[in-house]
């Protein structure tokens, strides 16, 4: 069995019977948890090994996402990319600003403007929350978001609306990979 066959493997035992509300607001007869994948130590190797295969290329300088569906994506991919002799930094955007400490909406060593990064997301279903995470992002650093990765595309506008909003989105699965 190849790696990518097993972490759909592995992504199929997560998916869950509905109804259930998304973070799109929309209402699914389905859901599949991609925390389930990601935090579980066999699920985040494949999912880390097999998004760098698709970045290693794009000479990144980070790579992020927004809290909490990204952070263990985050640090899995920069874990693969160390395996291989490239050192890439890592951030978090919050839902929201801190309003202690540094107050700050994006965690992680700074950016520098024109940073190329790929942003990570475990499930989209229209890519608002990648879009929303990117503007997000750029209120407080001005990078350069070379690509959009995501575990599952729900095939809800996802695809679409990252590229009206002028951004390249791959995902390792589709729901039709799992028969939805």
């Amino acid at each position: 069995m190849t790696e990518h066959e097993e972490l759909k493997q592995l992504v199929k035992a997560t998916i869950a019977e509905g109804p259930v509300k998304l973070a799109s607001g929309a209402t699914s007869d389905f859901y599949i948890d991609g925390r389930l994948t990601s935090l579980s130590g066999r699920g985040l190797e494949l999912v880390s090994r097999l998004m760098w295969q698709r970045i290693a290329g794009l000479n990144i300088a980070a790579v992020g996402g927004p809290t909490m569906g990204a952070d263990p994506i985050i640090a899995g991919i920069m874990q693969e990319a160390a395996r291989h002799g490239t050192h890439i930094n890592g951030f978090i955007i919050r839902k929201e600003q801190k309003s202690h400490g540094m107050q700050k909406l994006v965690e992680g060593p700074a950016l520098r403007d024109g940073d190329r990064v790929v942003i990570v997301e475990d499930v989209v279903t229209s890519g608002g929350s990648a879009i929303t995470a990117i503007e997000k992002l750029m209120s407080q650093y001005k990078p350069r978001v070379v690509k959009v990765l995501a575990i599952v595309d729900r095939l809800s506008g996802a695809q679409e609306n990252l590229r009206k909003a002028g951004l390249e989105f791959e995902a390792l699965f589709t729901r039709a990979d799992f028969g939805r």
